[in-house]
């Protein structure tokens, strides 16, 4: 295996011995430069695996020597070293192409955690997702290729990166493709949708929790930030965070420590932030509902995720992987769309995007009688759930209302499942389990009921 380089900007002797020797350690063969000259010198002869400058040099600063490296050898990765608490000098590094940032005094743990992180990127390009590989992000449009080129690029960094777009575009599966095509791929990808979890337990959920630190409290809880440490963590609807919340986030992105609740001392942490929202977070921050500061730091670099409606080529490509998908859940043969349904797609606006066309080819898969998708069979602009043609219990009489609880609530969802699932098996057991002729007592399409009993957990 071949030893890797390391090529180390500093004008302070002192620095580079103690950066050199750390590095000399790991088996990294180390270069050293007091000056931007220099350092130019060796990166156009011979480009390292990695390269560490420091922010103020005598003959320029590090800030323009990362945008001359992103132009002249785009494959090595360039940390900044920064002064403490210089969290405006290293957001700029970010920006300009940097992959991540130390500050002064070095911490030889956090410095052994970038040069890992770094070396990884190092790999030959063979090794990792092709040029144009679609990964999770399907499509030929000119907006979807622009998309998989940003994150692709976005990956190779450790800046934290929001990511903007209408409900149901995928931009978690942009998060994913990030966290996959980089250096974090192997540790955690963890997601929260923050406007799910209720306000009293989100420091809990966040942070973790010491035992008996409160009411419940049994064990002790890692907590998001620790449980996707050496990985990636996925802030989906990130504008939801209350105030008080957003103070503590902030101090845990610029810290790299949480402090779980009940705790008197913090618990560093590894994490890269990516966030996401569909609300519109600088009008946001102009009507004081989120915090200008925790705005910047999380939008260091934003990607704005197109609408279906902005695709519309890519409708076919999109629909055909879904209906596999969905073959291969429910055990069924694959259906088709007929041009007229294809057509039809195409012409549709798709306010729910992605996630609404997933809903309607489910619903459209469920209820064709033949392996084809027609027109007719896509019900657009509306999400009825798909269901048999049972209105009532099958125990009770024709016409027979159904009477709620004494306190007036009634878990719908549960009812009509219950509901499906006597009707079902009725059906099967009057038809000795032959599935086709239980369809057609049902009303039904094969299809559809292979699909219930998949989806009651009844096969």
């Amino acid at each position: 295996m071949t030893t890797p380089t390391a090529l180390i900007i500093d004008d302070e002797p002192d620095i580079r011995e103690l950066l050199e020797i750390t590095l000399m350690r790991m088996d990294i063969k180390v270069r050293t430069a007091a000056d931007v000259t220099s350092a130019k010198a060796i990166l156009e002869a011979d480009p390292p695996q990695l390269c560490l400058t420091d922010m103020n040099l005598p003959d320029g600063n590090g800030i323009e020597l990362v945008q001359w490296i992103q132009q002249v050898c785009p494959q090595t990765p360039v940390a900044v070293i920064t002064a403490y608490g210089s969290m405006d000098t290293a957001i700029e590094a970010l920006k300009a192409g940097a992959f991540d940032f130390v500050s002064k005094p070095v911490e030889l743990p956090r410095l052994r955690e970038l040069v890992n992180s770094a070396l990884k990127l190092s790999k030959p390009e063979v090794e990792r997702t092709g040029d144009d590989d679609p990964g999770l992000l399907l499509g030929q449009s000119e907006g979807i290729r622009r998309l998989r080129t940003q994150t692709r690029k976005l990956a190779r960094s450790q800046a934290p990166v929001f990511i903007s777009g209408e409900s149901g575009s995928g931009k978690e599966l942009v998060a994913r493709m990030i966290h996959m095509q980089g250096p974090r791929q192997e540790g955690p990808f963890i997601a929260v949708n923050c406007g799910a979890i209720p306000s009293e337990l989100m420091e809990s959920e966040f942070f973790g929790h010491k035992k008996g630190s409160f009411t419940g409290a049994t064990d002790n809880k890692a907590g998001l930030f620790r449980s996707a440490d050496g990985g990636t963590l996925f802030l989906d609807e990130v504008a939801d965070l209350p105030l008080n919340m957003q103070v503590k986030l902030l101090r845990a992105i610029q810290e790299k420590a949480v402090r779980p609740v009940g705790e008197s001392r913090e618990f560093p942490v590894d994490v890269r932030i990516l966030s996401a929202t569909h609300r519109d977070l600088p009008s946001l921050v102009q009507e004081g509902d989120f915090r200008q500061d925790l705005f910047y730091r999380i939008n260091v670099i934003e990607l704005k995720v197109p609408p279906l409606r902005e695709r519309p080529d890519d409708i076919e490509l999109l629909a055909r992987h879904i209906l596999t998908r969905l073959a291969r859940d429910y055990e069924c043969d694959p259906a088709t769309l007929t041009p007229s349904a294809l057509e039809k797609l195409r012409q549709y606006d798709f306010p729910g995007n992605v996630r609404e066309l997933e809903n309607i080819l489910e619903r459209a898969f469920t209820l064709c009688d033949l392996d084809q998708i027609d027109a007719d069979d896509l019900h657009m602009g509306h999400a009825p759930v798909p269901s048999s043609r049972i209105e009532a219990d099958p125990d009770a009489a024709p016409g027979a209302a159904v009477e709620l609880p004494d306190d007036g609530e009634l878990d719908l969802e549960n009812y009509l499942e219950s509901i499906e699932r006597k009707a079902i098996e009725k059906a099967l057991e009057a038809t000795r389990w032959n599935k086709t002729a239980a369809a057609k007592k049902l009303g039904i399409s094969f299809r559809a009921l292979r699909y219930k009993l998949k989806k009651l957990g009844m096969e």
